[in-house]
């Protein structure tokens, strides 16, 4: 295990700045780091990283106690077993098949044109300010039945949140804001938990309050806990994404005239983006027993962070990784969004992304709509599209201008 000399401290402003020279470095000369302020063991090699995800009995959520209930309470991501596989049970049918269908692809289509509509006759729009920062959030909120005009709390509830998790060096600050979201969250959901349950309706949130597996129902708690992580975890990472394909199409004309012409290549820039520039690059596991891993072996106990940036860009994995290219032929677009996806941005293993799905039609619905919308879309003049964030990272901002509609 060697040290970091060579290149940038994970905290540093340096590798804010460009994380991807870092990952090289790491992955050819330090798989495996020792990282003193977050108390972690780092691995950015696939192999590794991928294992982390799949071998539960190595690797466990474990650090979620401390990473995440002090912010959502106590939520499935820490779950094993037979309470991971029931809880799991009660909220997957609404993020796939006949739900996802009937149900919610007209709330995620009408949720779009209404964003879309505000900027479609101006010629000029910030995609990521005007729609990705507001589009998935807004989704979930119309999903579980919630008052969209609260949109502003969401916004500011979840990157408190997302602060909280990606707050590697335990800025104080940053912890009182994540623990005073979820006392906030709480009293804003609770009361309206405990009036669904007396008046079902067809939203999520009345499905979790009713859904029941094996005699088993969830508490206030654990839906308003599953809530406040989904709206994090569902506003945060699609709006990264829908941003970053955008960003990747427009810095590759000829993908981007491809994509325009033939819509069907949307899961393919959305599954090539999910591996070029994911919108989480680290998520952690804790190690239940020593494991050998390249360059050293992690004891029993230990705090592991997965550099799932790195692991995407691997060439062992991947021909010319860091190249974006929506046609590569080792990138499976058909599996990219299930357990069986060839790429790390949705985790894997018994905690792959259960919103894998709603990303996905979140993405072919926004993104074909603003197509239709500016179909002559283009970077603004002068504009330089930087990505920010160490922990999730997207792009700051995607101005375009287009001819605007009649």
């Amino acid at each position: 295990m060697s040290g970091t000399q060579q290149f940038p401290d994970i905290l540093s402003p340096e590798f804010a700045a460009d994380p991807y020279s870092a990952y090289r470095a790491m992955r050819e000369s330090a798989p495996l780091i020792w990282h003193e302020a977050t108390r972690s063991y780092v691995v950015s090699r696939y192999e590794d990283v991928e294992r982390a995800f799949k071998d539960g009995t190595s690797f466990t959520t474990d650090n979620y106690e401390w990473q995440v209930e002090p912010v959502h309470g106590k939520t499935i991501l820490q779950l094993s077993g037979r309470e991971h596989a029931v809880r799991r049970a009660l909220v997957a049918p609404a993020f796939r098949g006949s739900d996802l269908q009937n149900k919610f692809l007209p709330v995620i289509e009408r949720n779009s044109r209404e964003l879309i509509d505000a900027f479609r006759r101006t010629g000029r729009v910030d995609l990521v300010d005007a729609y990705a920062t507001r589009f998935p959030v807004n989704v979930i909120a119309d999903m579980l039945g919630l008052d969209k005009a609260d949109h502003p709390r969401f916004h500011r509830w979840y990157t408190s949140v997302i602060a909280f998790l990606g707050n590697l060096s335990g800025d104080p600050e940053v912890i009182a804001d994540g623990e005073r979201t979820r006392v906030e969250f709480a009293e804003y959901m609770i009361p309206i938990i405990r009036q669904r349950r007396e008046n079902l309706g067809d939203d999520l949130l009345s499905t979790l309050c009713a859904a029941e597996v094996d005699g088993v129902r969830m508490s206030d708690e654990d839906i308003k806990a599953f809530c406040s992580l989904l709206l994090a975890a569902g506003g945060e990472t699609t709006d990264k994404a829908i941003a970053a394909i955008f960003a990747n199409l427009l810095a590759h004309p000829e993908q981007f005239a491809a994509v325009r012409e033939d819509r069907s290549l949307i899961d393919r820039a959305f599954a090539e983006t999910l591996r070029y520039t994911p919108p989480v690059h680290m998520i952690m596991r804790q190690t239940a027993q020593d494991v050998e891993v390249s360059g050293g072996t992690i004891p029993a106990g230990a705090t592991v962070t997965c550099l799932i940036g790195a692991a995407n860009r691997d060439p062992g994995h991947y021909k010319e990784p860091d190249s974006f290219d929506i046609f590569r032929d080792d990138l499976t677009a058909t599996t990219a969004f299930s357990a069986a996806a060839d790429h790390l941005a949705f985790a894997l293993g018994r905690h792959f992304c259960v919103g894998a799905l709603l990303a996905k039609a979140e993405v072919e619905i926004g993104v074909n709509q603003l197509l239709d919308a500016m179909p002559d879309m283009r970077l603004a003049d002068g504009a330089e599209v930087v990505e920010q964030g160490v922990f999730t990272r997207g792009p700051k901002e995607v101005p375009v201008v287009f001819t605007p509609a009649a």
